[in-house]
């Protein structure tokens, strides 16, 4: 009779563990890699043996290279679409924007922007990522406009949900890089968190007017 030299077939929980921990690791290179010698002077290869992998390996997990540098992108783009799809009861959009945004500062969330200055350097000395940043704001902001048509019963191409997402999004933006730019003038996270604090409540005051009612749950 054959014996069944055939290795034992890992556990799904296992392998998905296992391919969350490649992920990360060709992560952290990467970061450390982009941190060190720059976005566009790193190459995949360089990735690929800083993480002991095969190049393949490296875009099997990140179809493009910005993506080795933004790998929270995902939760960046829906950050403000959840917010208001799960706002209290009574909330408008711009309160529970406000209040998570609120929270976010004070925990120095790294998705508001709190990334460190290595991280926020590595952003600003690239043109690729600079770029590709900001089609992750607007990618936020398209988000935003879905959850307010949904949260309102619109039309999909409502002008009141999307011009309410516009200004919304435009806070946002305007704050993530108030952040950075007090990250690379070398201030603490505790300062930026008050600094930002403060000048955000006058940035969600300035919407207030116009949008105080507007999608409440």
């Amino acid at each position: 009779m054959a014996t069944d030299t055939t290795p034992p077939a890992q556990p799904a929980g296992l392998r998905e563990s296992k391919k969350q921990e490649t992920r990360q690791l060709i992560s952290d290179q990467a970061t450390r890699l982009f941190i060190s010698q720059g976005f566009e002077q790193t190459t995949i290869a360089e990735i690929a043996a800083a993480a002991r992998v095969a190049k393949k390996t490296v875009t099997n997990y990140f179809a493009r290279k910005e993506d080795l540098a933004l790998d929270h992108q995902d939760a960046f783009i829906a950050s403000l679409a959840h917010t208001v799809a799960v706002r209290r009861s009574g909330e408008s959009a711009l309160t529970a924007l406000r209040r998570a945004f609120m929270d976010a500062a004070a925990a120095a969330d790294p998705v508001s922007g709190f990334a460190g200055p290595e991280f926020a350097r590595m952003i600003a000395d690239s043109p690729t990522l600079t770029a590709c940043l900001r089609g992750l704001h607007d990618q936020r902001e398209s988000a935003l406009a879905q959850a307010l048509v949904a949260a309102t019963g619109a039309p999909p191409d409502d002008i009141t949900a999307r011009t309410a997402a516009g200004l919304l999004g435009t806070v946002h933006r305007i704050l993530f890089q108030r952040i950075q730019d007090l990250t690379l003038a070398g201030h603490p996270n505790s300062k930026i968190t008050e600094t930002i604090t403060a000048e955000a409540t006058r940035a969600f005051d300035l919407l207030e007017p116009s949008l105080g009612d507007y999608a409440v749950a």
